[in-house]
């Protein structure tokens, strides 16, 4: 079938008024920019872009991926999917081994049943435990500890290679060893951390290509102490996590952050957790803490600030509003997010021979229609 009429943000990251065919198969076929095939069904020059990628999200709708509940793991993926986001990887917390060993079997499931009306599972981010108790943030202390390959290796094994970014903070003993390692079987992030320069530059010759919520549980930039910002800046391989929900970084820190990295090194997340969608008050358990849902804000009972309560189409919303262009807004959370996974042969751009998956959305991102695999949900 042919799609005709429409403003589609092709492969080369800009946008082309012309057709695409998606195949029986649920592929994407032809793209052809300027032209408009007879028999094609008319788009009225809609904005089409390819499906959004979460890849840092710990839950929604009541639910979290750490509690290791297949049918709360569904739930989470039919919300994703409503929102737009077609692929995700939900993230874990830091928890016991045996916790997440049991998180890890049900994303297992649920990729190997691919059940109707969920967004597709892509990966794990291994959010923890491997981080520096001065920067745990919302993370739980008491599972903290140092970089521990064998013990990653098992859960590794244990979910068939489904981990596709695990986070570390470089400083720990152990740490640039256990990158060097890591990196050989995914996309290995820099997060909760204390590093300093030097730390994190070793971490990144290691095999570091990630940042995990960048400005988030991590030192800010100090021209004498620059720490790990600058030095990721410096690596061209590293791409950074932003949360977009207008919260935690304030816009200008968003525009910021564009600028120093590009927008082919930006990636948007949510860093939900299992309050988004849910009504305002709510309190939930998150990593074995107690947090509550005010005024859009999630905090500890301490007051420190814990996931997000939004999701990633309201990210991407939101930073078009901070004056981010809306190219490099869409490739942060499509294309780039796929690379980090290591899944970009087969989502995250509107290309021939890649899951038709797909949004056709107003020009002010107002309206959306979502398409899993050519059929609209």
């Amino acid at each position: 079938m042919f799609y005709k009429n429409a403003r589609i943000f092709a492969s080369d990251f800009k946008f082309h008024m012309g057709a695409f065919e998606v195949t029986p198969d649920g592929r994407f076929g032809q793209v052809l920019p300027g032209r408009e095939p007879e028999d094609a069904y008319d788009l009225d020059g809609a904005t089409v872009i390819p499906g959004l990628i979460e890849i840092h999200s710990h839950g929604n709708s009541g639910c979290d991926f750490s509690d290791g509940d297949y049918e709360g793991l569904k739930k989470m993926a039919a919300y994703y999917l409503s929102c737009g986001v077609t692929s995700f990887a939900p993230a874990s917390m830091t928890l016991p081994y045996d916790v997440l060993e049991k998180a890890f079997a049900t994303a297992r499931r649920l990729v190997d049943e691919a059940p109707a009306g969920c967004a597709r599972l892509r990966g794990i981010q291994m959010e923890g435990p491997y981080f520096s108790f001065k920067k745990k943030g919302a993370q739980n202390p008491d599972y903290l500890k140092n970089p521990d390959f064998e013990g990653f290796k098992k859960l590794y094994d244990g979910c068939g290679g489904l981990i596709r970014i695990v986070d570390v903070a470089p400083e720990l003993p152990g740490a640039a060893e256990f990158i060097r390692q890591a990196s050989k079987l995914c996309t290995v992030s820099v997060a909760h951390t204390d590093s300093d320069y030097a730390h994190a530059k070793t971490a990144f010759a290691s095999g570091a290509t990630h940042l995990t919520h960048l400005f988030n549980a991590m030192p800010g930039i100090n021209h004498r102490n620059p720490g790990v910002i600058p030095a990721a800046v410096e690596c061209p391989c590293v791409r950074a996590e932003l949360i977009c929900d207008g919260l935690h970084i304030h816009p200008a820190v968003i525009r910021l952050a564009f600028s120093m990295f590009g927008g082919a090194r930006m990636i948007l997340i949510s860093d939900s957790g299992r309050c988004a969608g849910q009504p305002d008050g709510t309190s939930f358990e998150l990593g074995g803490q107690t947090a509550t849902l005010k005024d859009g804000v999630a905090r500890l009972a301490d007051g420190t600030i814990a996931c997000s309560a939004t999701n990633l189409w309201q990210c991407l919303v939101n930073v078009l509003s901070f004056g981010i262009g809306e190219e490099d807004a869409i490739r942060a959370c499509t294309y780039n997010p796929a690379c980090a996974l290591g899944v970009q042969s087969e989502v995250g751009s509107i290309a021939a021979g890649k899951a038709a998956d797909f949004i056709v959305c107003s020009p002010d991102y107002a309206k959306k229609r979502v398409f899993l695999a050519g059929k609209e949900i």
